[in-house]
């Protein structure tokens, strides 16, 4: 680790114990109206075990410190927008009514977290028709897009077991995964037996995967790639394929592999007057893809922000951040992903799979 990462990490963890210190202090100002100091010993290990579990749940592979992290993640990004407001309020009314502003908080986090848990663990299906002017052998195909699985401690083999229902119920002639298989960590797929359920995921033209940064991270890349093609998924690194002499199907390497071929440079030799479509996790590149010919575009990675309002964010960050985006003759589709990362919730987001309609003909 460079002395650069490391002061890095240095100044964030001081700064994230500040916070994690800034909400306790609040959480233990309002409990004390009703516990009078006590169990002021058993609050301190309690918040302290939330302060680090982040750190335990990164150093070891335990559900229950991957469950609380996520909560705890979630409790402070909405503290720090809540809080500033409710000490301001207190200060305002001559240090009145705390005991409100404590209760009206408890109530936001309770509608949080059971509006937020219904959107992660209930997925939708969004539908979409699309019109390419190029001929092909058959008249439409139907793509079933994923993204953003996260498969791992949280999200697990009963999520999993939705998806492959999908599948059955929507007879893709093709499913498209489009990266963030795994939450940094392939040891939970691989306890769980995951790569067994994905084996269930059949379609007429295949099923194809390509990486996501999440995939990347504990370089836990080749063996997962390898557990995909054992299970029928055909994972594609900066490499163009023909799919039954119909259409031209790209998958790009995420970012964070490192040494990515330039996309003029994996659509070359390609005939135009078939259908390009591109897989790439970050939707980054819109242009270049139209610029070059491509007819349809597939990520993820955003999440749409996954709580809002980290949508805004995200909405700043990417020209798609979630849904479909028509530029030119190029069709871009971002889904919001199927699982989560870090909190086990959904707020002005909705876990879901994408079902695209591709019509062909002029």
């Amino acid at each position: 680790m460079s002395l650069t990462t490391s002061l890095f990490f240095l100044i964030f963890v001081i700064v994230y114990f500040l916070l994690c210190i800034y909400i306790s202090k609040n959480i233990r100002a309002w409990l004390k109206l009703y516990t009078k100091g006590k169990y002021r010993k058993r609050y301190l290990l309690l918040l302290f075990l939330f302060s680090v579990s982040p750190f335990l749940a990164q150093a070891f592979s335990f559900p229950l410190f991957a469950w609380i992290s996520g909560y705890w993640m979630a409790v402070i990004g909405y503290s720090l927008i809540l809080l500033p407001f409710a000490n301001l309020l207190y200060f305002l009314f001559k240090k009145k009514g705390i005991q409100w502003y404590g209760l009206g908080i408890i109530a936001f986090f309770v509608i949080i977290f059971c509006i937020g848990s219904y959107n992660a663990w209930s997925p939708i299906v969004r539908s979409y028709e699309v019109n390419i002017p190029k001929k092909a052998e058959q008249p439409s195909i139907k793509i079933l897009l994923a993204s953003d699985l996260h498969l791992g401690p949280i999200v697990g083999v009963t999520h999993l077991q939705k998806l492959v229902a999908i599948a059955d119920e929507v007879k893709p002639d093709l499913i498209l995964f489009a990266g963030d298989t795994i939450d940094d960590d392939i040891d939970p797929f691989l306890e769980k037996n995951m790569q067994a359920l994905m084996n269930e995921l059949e379609a007429p033209l295949g099923v194809y995967a390509i990486s996501g940064n999440h995939d990347v991270y504990r370089n836990d890349l080749p063996l997962l790639e390898q557990e995909l093609e054992k299970a029928g998924i055909q994972v594609l690194r900066d490499e163009t394929i023909l799919v039954h002499n119909q259409l031209y199907l790209t998958g790009r390497k995420d970012p964070a592999e490192g040494d990515r071929k330039e996309i003029q440079a994996l659509l070359k030799g390609m005939e135009k007057s078939k259908p390009i479509i591109v897989m790439d996790h970050q939707p980054t590149e819109l242009d270049q893809a139209k610029r070059y010919g491509v007819d349809l575009m597939v990520s993820g990675h955003t999440h749409n922000g996954q709580l809002a309002p980290a949508n805004l964010i995200t909405g700043m960050l990417f020209e798609n951040d979630g849904g479909y985006l028509q530029k030119g003759s190029l069709h871009s589709f971002v889904s919001s992903g199927y699982g989560t990362w870090g909190p086990p919730l959904r707020m002005g987001s909705r876990s879901e799979v994408m079902v695209i309609d591709l019509q062909f003909g002029y």
